[in-house]
C-alpha cells in the first residue's frame, strides 16, 4: 500500500534511516528519492529509531508517493515507509512492485519473472536478497547483465542504462564509467529481477536521476 509521504522528518528535524541504497542499507541522508516503500510492516521504534532488524516480512514493496490524495504521518502508528532515488534502486535492493497503488507493473513484474501470484514472488525474492542477515549478490560480467540492473564495484554501485554503466549516490546519477569490457562485478540485483529486466520489464525512473528516457 502507497501513500503521499507527508511529514517525513522527525520533530528534531534530523533525516530518518530510511533511504535505501542499492545494497538494501538504510541511511539517514537528506535526499528522499522518487519513490517509497515498505518491507511487510512496522520495524522502527516509537522514537523513529531502528533496532537491529530492518525488515517486517517478505512483503518488499516498491510504492508510489503520491496515491488517491492520501496522508501519512512517516514513521508514525503504520508501517515503516522506506524511500528510494528510483526503481532500479529499490529493485537492486530487493523489492517489487506493490499490487495496490502499481498493478499494472506488479502483474508485468510477475509475468516477466514466470510467477503467478504475489507470495510466490516475494517467497522467491526473499531467498535471493538475503543471506544470513546479510544482501545477496552473485558475480557476472557487467556487458551481461540488461538495461536496469545494477551492480557494485567495491563500494561504488553502478546502474546499467543503454549499456552504459552510471554511479549512483543519493542525489542521481553521475557519468558513464569506463569500465574494462569483461570485467567481472558484484551484482546487487537479484537474479529473478536480472531476469524480468531482460525479458523487458520496464522500471520507473526518476525524472532528474540522469538516466535516458
Amino acid at each position: 500500500m502507497s501513500a503521499e509521504a507527508g511529514a517525513n522528518r522527525p520533530p528534531h528535524h534530523h533525516p530518518l534511516q530510511n533511504r535505501v541504497d542499492p545494497f538494501g542499507a538504510l541511511h539517514a541522508v537528506s535526499f528522499r528519492g522518487s519513490m517509497m516503500g515498505n518491507r511487510g510492516g512496522r520495524f522502527h521504534h516509537p522514537a523513529q529509531d531502528l533496532g537491529t532488524r530492518h525488515w517486517a516480512s517478505r512483503q518488499w514493496l516498491i510504492c508510489l508517493c503520491d496515491f488517491k490524495d492520501r496522508r501519512r504521518e512517516v514513521w508514525g502508528r503504520g508501517y515503516t515507509e522506506l524511500f528510494f532515488l528510483d526503481e532500479i534502486t529499490a529493485l537492486a535492493a530487493g523489492h517489487r512492485p506493490c499490487f495496490e497503488c502499481r498493478r499494472d507493473a506488479a502483474r508485468a513484474f510477475c509475468a516477466a519473472v514466470g510467477v503467478t501470484s504475489a507470495p510466490a514472488l516475494d517467497e522467491l525474492l526473499h531467498r535471493q536478497r538475503l543471506q544470513e542477515g546479510r544482501k545477496r549478490s552473485f558475480a557476472a560480467p557487467w556487458q551481461s547483465l540488461p538495461d536496469g540492473a545494477m551492480f557494485a564495484i567495491g563500494t561504488q554501485a553502478y546502474a546499467l542504462a543503454q549499456r552504459r554503466a552510471l554511479p549512483w549516490s543519493f542525489a542521481g546519477y553521475g557519468p558513464a564509467a569506463r569500465l574494462p569490457l569483461n570485467l567481472e562485478v558484484t551484482v546487487l540485483t537479484p537474479p529473478s529481477t536480472v531476469l524480468a529486466l531482460a525479458a523487458g520489464y520496464r522500471p520507473q525512473n526518476a525524472p532528474d536521476a540522469g538516466l535516458p528516457h
